[in-house]
């Protein structure tokens, strides 16, 4: 019997295309001829390792046409908060793919080398060569996925624009001022302890320049009791004011005195007062000494040479109370006794920055 007709057979009986009786009569050559029964077997385990590394280089070409896809350094920086389906399928399941490809590839490369039944020790070297080479790609991919991971886990400082905001309640709900999170692809809140939160907008009113945002983060735990109450009849003129903010992104405390119960022209939705809006202090709490929260600072009025403004709280309490019940998990229970009365401004502010937040805006 011919080497190929040796060959022919054998595949045929693996194949199962052998009737009863060449099955019988090939098991019967194998039990009787034991160097017959070892070409069957080295040829069974050769076909095995035909197909893995068959096997093996169709999941290289999937890595690599997938690794063509990711470019890894603009994907640091314009997938911050909306990853491609690409990043969300490696952030998925790369590490399963990673492992499956190196066993796949340390299985073959064993199982060659204690097997010893390949002759040609040119072919077992380029195998080798080509299973390394594999297995560096694999390695620069699972690297290359845990930097975008990496980016992507908290957004880099790369945001567009910056606000104020401050709590509504313990549990995540922050007023600011519209105009800083009009157009915002996304929106992170900044805790004075340098903590960055996801959040999503809520409830808008443009015509008051007022928006409510709800911190939407599993990191975030609840904030304790709101230290200040909210005013709704309108304050005096000359009451002694104080706001904290993050006016380019630095925590900033300022006091002044209420000027005017209008703002520019006459307008009723406005306070003026006597206290410096900067740009990154639009959002703002603006409090008087007994700790009532009586507005919000508004910077975009601010354009008027000498003159500062903020929202009066009676518009922010009624923008909360047209919240629709669908946008909210639970009834927003509002402050109604402050917890500021009678402490030294230190104490006041120790206790107000812990909860106002800077507003970071993504992609606007």
């Amino acid at each position: 019997m011919s080497e190929s007709q040796l060959l022919e057979k054998i595949e045929r009986y693996y194949n199962g295309e052998m009737n009863a009786e060449e099955r019988a009569a090939f098991e019967a050559m194998r039990k009787a001829d034991a160097t017959f029964d070892a070409r069957v077997n080295e040829h069974q385990l050769f076909a095995g390792l035909l197909k893995q590394y068959s096997e093996r280089v169709e999941l290289e070409n999937r890595l690599n046409a997938i690794h063509q896809e990711i470019d890894v350094h603009d994907l640091k920086e314009s997938l911050m908060a909306h990853p491609s389906w690409v990043v969300r399928m490696w952030r998925n399941h790369h590490s399963k793919i990673s492992v499956a490809a190196s066993v796949a590839i340390f299985a073959f490369l064993s199982v060659m080398w204690a097997s010893g039944k390949f002759d040609d020790r040119n072919n077992i070297e380029a195998l080798k060569n080509k299973v390394d080479q594999l297995d560096r790609s694999n390695a620069t991919l699972s690297r290359s996925i845990r930097a975008i991971k990496s980016e992507n886990a908290k957004p880099a400082d790369r945001y567009s624009s910056t606000g104020t905001g401050f709590a509504i309640t313990s549990d995540g709900l922050v007023a600011t001022n519209y105009h800083v999170v009009r157009d915002a692809d996304s929106v992170y809140l900044q805790n004075y302890d340098g903590k960055s939160f996801k959040a999503k907008v809520v409830y808008t009113e443009p015509q008051h320049d007022i928006a409510i945002l709800k911190i939407a983060d599993d990191s975030f735990s609840n904030l304790g009791a709101i230290p200040y109450s909210f005013k709704r009849s309108e304050s005096s003129l000359a009451e002694k004011l104080f706001t904290y903010g993050y006016p380019e992104g630095t925590a900033v405390y300022r006091n002044g005195y209420l000027a005017a119960k209008t703002g520019f022209r006459g307008d009723s939705v406005h306070y003026q007062i006597d206290i410096p809006i900067h740009p990154g202090n639009s959002g703002s709490p603006l409090l008087d000494s007994k700790g009532n929260l009586i507005g919000i600072t508004d910077a975009k009025q601010a354009q008027f040479e000498g003159a500062h403004y903020a929202i009066k709280s009676k518009y922010l309490l009624d923008a909360i109370d047209n919240i629709p019940e669908d946008s909210l998990t639970r009834k927003i229970s509002i402050n109604k006794k402050s917890s500021l009365t009678g402490l030294s401004d230190v104490d006041k502010i120790e206790k107000v920055k812990k909860f106002t937040f800077m507003v970071k805006i993504y992609g606007q």
